[in-house]
């Protein structure tokens, strides 16, 4: 048993390395075939996309994974359970977005070419919540080799219908090829959910009470899921504020929309996906962590769960100071190898030495709610994010284009890092 949280940390490492090599064939793919004014587009749908995955989400894989670890209900029952209710905010969510899409692209993106991708989000959603709850009850068993599978198998497919559908669909322009983008992840997060169910056990036999929801599991799960979410929400929400914010007060500052859309392009389409690369790993850590901290701090054996916690930071740090370097001193080679481009160079070199705190605090944030310290996480997220937007607004009126995002960002990680170390610390006393 001592030895799980390394060999799951380790299978997902292997999985994650083959996963991001599959995501960057992904990228490149996409990025080349689009253009950079399709790529400044679908980088300004992103925000929302990210907001409404995780409202759909409600935080139920992190409450699944943390009450199957426990082994204290009907496990079967627990997933049963929460599908339904799922589903109906996903429905919500759907009918609400195909009436204020345009509204969001016109008056707060201030880019129309975007609405179509936002209505396409609200299909995609319960595809990506069945997954992700299908994925809480692997971890919970402590089952990485599902996980890992399908999201290989999810990237292959993913890769090859991006290669056949966005020249056909380019042809229509870009708010047609945006639009598939988005809605080519139902393809994706429909073989994920095939491969899922591929993978339970043989004798895995679903009897009546366990297709039945049943209140008190309904319960248990939104107790843990609301307070996890409420923290990925303002994260979201703070992301998704963030191009409304930068356009609003850039264009008033002087700057034209095509270079802003250019410019936050290059950023998020480039840069941000370059220095997120280890940030796979560390959630890939995270995600190992918080079944085995859920199940020794529940039984009170705080030694076991500092040791677990204290590996889960040393190991993103194993990835993270070599990432930091070779991003700090030799920046334009994964530019150049990755997206063929130098665009962008002078704003990994200023992030890179923040990101290193970015690395450890998946790890942090995770054994927080693993701890049933969601609250505190939360609270964490909000300072970082409410000094995220003020930084950005004030960046933008000194008129230094986007290094108020890039300011902005850094101040957040900051924040954020040191706040959730100190409540780890506290937990562990």
């Amino acid at each position: 048993m001592k030895n799980t949280f390394i060999k799951s940390t380790l299978i997902l490492l292997i999985g994650g390395f083959i996963t991001k090599i599959l995501g960057m064939l992904i990228k490149i793919v996409t990025n080349r075939l689009v253009g950079t004014e399709g790529l400044g587009i679908y980088m300004l749908i992103t925000p929302t996309f990210m907001l409404l995955i995780t409202i759909a989400q409600l935080g139920f894989p992190v409450a699944i994974s943390k009450l199957v670890a426990e082994e204290k209900n009907n496990n079967k029952n627990l997933v049963f359970s929460i599908i339904p209710f799922s589903l109906i905010v996903n429905f919500i969510i759907m009918i609400i977005l195909l009436f204020t899409s345009n509204y969001i692209a016109t008056n707060l993106l201030h880019e129309k070419r975007a609405m179509y991708g936002l209505k396409c989000i609200g299909f995609v959603l319960p595809f990506i919540s069945l997954s992700s709850i299908l994925r809480g009850y692997f971890f919970g068993k402590q089952r990485m080799i599902p996980h890992i599978i399908s999201n290989i198998t999810e990237d292959v497919i993913r890769l090859i219908t991006l290669m056949i559908g966005i020249p056909i669909f380019l042809k229509n322009g870009v708010e047609s090829v945006v639009s598939f983008i988005i809605l080519s992840n139902i393809i994706s997060e429909l073989t994920s959910i095939f491969v899922l169910f591929f993978f339970l056990p043989k004798k895995f036999s679903i009897k009546k009470e366990d297709i039945k929801p049943k209140r008190n599991n309904i319960i248990s799960i939104l107790q843990i899921s609301i307070p996890t979410t409420s923290s990925r929400l303002i994260g979201n929400l703070g992301y998704f504020l963030e191009p409304i914010i930068l356009t609003h007060f850039l264009i008033r500052s002087g700057y034209s929309s095509s270079y802003i859309v250019n410019e936050y392009g290059i950023i998020n389409g480039y840069i941000m996906p370059i220095l997120m690369l280890p940030s796979f790993f560390t959630l890939a850590i995270s995600q190992a962590l918080i079944p085995v901290v859920s199940k020794a701090y529940s039984n009170n054996n705080i030694p076991y769960t500092k040791k677990k916690i204290m590996q889960g930071i040393l190991f993103s740090l194993i990835i993270g100071i070599p990432s930091t370097l070779l991003f700090m001193l030799i920046p334009d080679i994964p530019l150049k190898l990755v997206y063929n481009t130098s665009e962008g160079i002078q704003y990994i070199k200023f992030m890179a030495p923040i990101f290193l705190l970015h690395y450890i605090q998946a790890p942090l944030s995770s054994s927080l709610q693993a701890m049933g310290r969601a609250k505190e996480s939360m609270k964490g997220t909000i300072l970082g994010v409410s000094a995220k937007l003020i930084t950005l607004m004030i960046g933008c009126n000194l008129k230094i284009g986007l290094y108020g995002l890039i300011i902005a960002t850094c101040i957040n990680i900051i924040i954020v890092t040191i706040y959730d170390y100190t409540k780890v610390r506290k937990a562990l006393k």
